[in-house]
């Protein structure tokens, strides 16, 4: 049936399995639209300020994580990011450095993001 919520679920699972081609001719922008969704909800919560000159960072450009450029720097850039809005939600995160194992930043931040 249709209207079936299960059925629903699945249709959206088939969408996304599918190639940019198969979803849509938009299909292949919305990662770009995804990246000025999330820098506008930064700079709601004074990113800028909170994130950026403390660490003397550069802001994020409007794309900043939909086109791959510089792994190292745009992981870094996440982890950063990420420890910040922990942080920012009332759980103490040490700030991630350069230096530390990837593996273990991200085992880090998703076990705390699973404790919420």
């Amino acid at each position: 049936e249709e209207g079936a919520p299960g059925r629903r679920g699945e249709r959206e699972r088939e969408r996304s399995e599918l190639g940019p081609a198969e979803r849509g001719p938009g299909a292949a922008f919305h990662m770009f639209v995804l990246m000025e969704d999330l820098l506008d909800k930064l700079k709601l919560l004074s990113y800028e300020e909170e994130v950026l000159r403390r660490h003397n960072m550069r802001p994020l450009s409007r794309h900043y994580f939909a086109l791959p450029t510089n792994p190292g720097e745009q992981f870094f850039m996440f982890c950063t990011l990420a420890a910040w809005l922990i942080s920012k939600a009332g759980r103490p995160f040490e700030q991630p450095q350069e230096c530390d194992d990837p593996n273990a930043v991200i085992s880090n931040v998703l076990s705390e993001l699973r404790s919420f």
